[in-house]
């Protein structure tokens, strides 16, 4: 007898329905693979791992986008299936199904949202306990450490063998969700996930090189400006601390430097000893800021993210403010506040 699924796992009907919803495509059917703005590993690998895994099972008619600018990370710019890539402008305007990854609302899809609602169906895989539920089918894990877990789990049940270039996207996409397999949400089933992917011949060490340990040097000189500027507050989030920088337009442009490149600023950031949630308030736009928020433990900061319009999970989330810096992090301050009297901690 299986297992009953998870509180919150996606069920035996809904594994059937998107299985249902793929194999049940016309013969000359249109699929869109849409992953959230400014993709992260996980969100790229997943989305173009299943992409490679939907061509071997037959289906042509595909393309793969994302909301905005449509520029790969360049650590992410040597992975398989780039080619199945289309700027969101030229994303099928009625495909037969849509399939979202790593979204936890359709706010995330951007333009692209406006794809959801028509004449195809919509399949959702994620594994944010924030996500809003927003597909005809939902196939979301809270408890999966990745998307990808989920991608893996569905090709599984389309029967779809994993060769090397699925692996290597999965790989990507598992390996950057655990901060290369250090966050608690590495499991026994995570590294076994792994196994299987490294069984398949890609090589972790050549992977690993390239998407953690390479950079330019005018972003290492970034980094360096902008860790100056961090600030420690000890007796904020009652008073397991917070840790704080940021960086804006200005900053990128005088080091000639992508706004890829602050996605990894965060770790150096959440290792100060003295806080449990660290953040990096990142400009996009003179009134705008991508935020991210990490907790050592103490903190369940993805209520934190959802109270200010965004999302994530316990340790790791995400929103956007609006403002100036300071006023973005005066509502992180005062919503930590209320988090933690309400419960949001460890013990709540």
């Amino acid at each position: 007898m299986a297992d009953a699924p998870a509180p919150g796992a996606p069920t035996e009907a809904d594994w059937a329905a998107a299985v249902a919803a793929v194999r049940q495509l016309p013969a000359d059917g249109r699929v869109l693979l849409i992953c959230h703005v400014n993709p992260d590993g996980d969100a790229l690998g997943s989305m173009l791992g299943f992409g490679l895994g939907l061509r071997r099972l037959g289906v042509h008619r595909l393309q793969a986008t994302f909301p905005g600018p449509p520029e790969v990370p360049e650590p992410l710019g040597g992975l398989p299936g780039l080619e199945l890539l289309v700027p969101a402008s030229d994303a099928a305007a009625e495909p037969d199904l849509i399939i979202c990854f790593d979204a936890a609302s359709d706010s995330r899809l951007g333009e692209l949202a406006g794809r959801l609602g028509g004449r195809g169906t919509t399949l959702v895989l994620d594994h944010h306990a924030s996500n809003t539920g927003f597909g005809d089918v939902n196939l979301v894990d809270p408890a999966a450490a990745a998307t990808s877990v989920v991608a893996e789990q569905l090709l599984d049940r389309l029967g779809v063998p994993v060769d090397a270039g699925i692996a290597e996207c999965l790989y990507v996409a598992l390996s950057t969700d655990t901060g290369s397999f250090r966050f608690d949400a590495t499991t026994p089933a995570v590294h076994e996930m792994a196994a299987r992917l490294l069984a398949t011949g890609i090589r972790p060490g050549d992977i690993s090189r390239r998407v953690f340990d390479s950079r330019p040097f005018g972003a290492v000189r970034l980094f360096g400006e902008v860790l100056g500027r961090a600030r420690l507050e000890p007796e904020a989030a009652a008073g397991h601390g917070l840790v704080w920088t940021y960086a804006t337009l200005d900053d990128l442009a005088r080091h000639e430097q992508r706004p890829y490149v602050l996605e990894a600023l965060i770790d150096p950031v959440r290792c100060t000893a003295e806080a449990d949630v660290s953040c990096v308030v990142k400009q996009t736009a003179p009134d705008l800021w991508a935020v991210s928020l990490r907790s050592k433990g103490a903190t369940d900061v993805s209520r934190v993210a959802v109270a200010l319009g965004g999302g994530g999970h316990r340790l790791a989330a995400g929103f956007t403010g609006r403002g100036t810096v300071d006023e973005v992090v005066e509502r992180i301050r005062t919503e930590l506040t209320t988090v933690l009297a309400n419960g949001g901690d460890r013990q709540g």
